[in-house]
């Protein structure tokens, strides 16, 4: 298996092999994509934003869980913009689902057009993490949330592929991340996962969910 082949797909799957990647995420993210849900505690006709959405599997269970949400989901891989599309496409078809091709550092939205905002797994590709936090404070409202999920540097370094191309953090990076780049930290979230099976060998998952305030 090529790994570099394999964490340039995790960063941005494209074509054939991107859709394959999308569905082997879904499965691999599928706790740490729940525990985010339900952290979300979103308030009745909040307008909500994800930042890479992959493929969009799990955002049927967010509008099962928050019925009057209006969801924009946005992703830097067409392919996966493409997919989210037609595996929602009642939900767009409604009008309560959007998703747009968009990176995570010009975001194409108005000031304060967000009430949330919330990303799985993206931070390790963020080239200038200040980037993408200045702009996501940007479109929150304000005393907005964002809602940043990740799996810590002590799980992900063991993953043979992560040698390629991803920044690692641990809790306390994060935080710092945070409160130097205008957010009040408001709540860390820890929780275990079921061990994973990666090419015959299992490795230990750990949901890191940092929670905080636009400032």
């Amino acid at each position: 298996m090529d790994l570099k082949a394999v964490a340039a797909q995790l960063r941005k799957p494209d074509g054939d092999f991107g859709k394959q990647m999308g569905a082997k995420m879904n499965e691999s993210n599928r706790a740490i994509n729940f525990y985010t849900i339900q952290k979300l505690n979103l308030k009745n006709n909040a307008r909500l934003l994800e930042i890479g959405m992959g493929n969009g599997f799990f955002v049927k269970d967010i509008v099962a869980h928050y019925p009057s949400v209006t969801y924009t989901g946005c992703d830097f891989s067409e392919t996966m913009v493409q997919e989210a599309g037609k595996l929602n496409a009642s939900l767009v078809e409604d009008g309560q689902v959007t998703f747009l091709l968009a990176p995570s550092n010009a975001l194409p939205f108005p000031d304060a057009t967000f009430d949330t905002v919330f990303t799985i797994n993206t931070l390790y590709f963020w080239s200038d993490p200040r980037q993408e936090l200045t702009e996501i404070r940007r479109v929150l409202k304000p005393g907005g949330r964002l809602l940043l999920a990740i799996r810590p540097k002590s799980v992900m370094e063991k993953l043979p592929f992560t040698a390629y191309d991803f920044t690692l953090y641990e809790k306390e990076d994060v935080v710092e991340l945070l409160t130097k780049n205008g957010y009040g930290l408001m709540e860390v979230i820890e929780k275990n996962e079921p061990d994973q099976n990666v090419n015959g060998q299992f490795f230990r998952m750990e949901t890191l969910i940092i929670e905080a305030e636009k400032l």
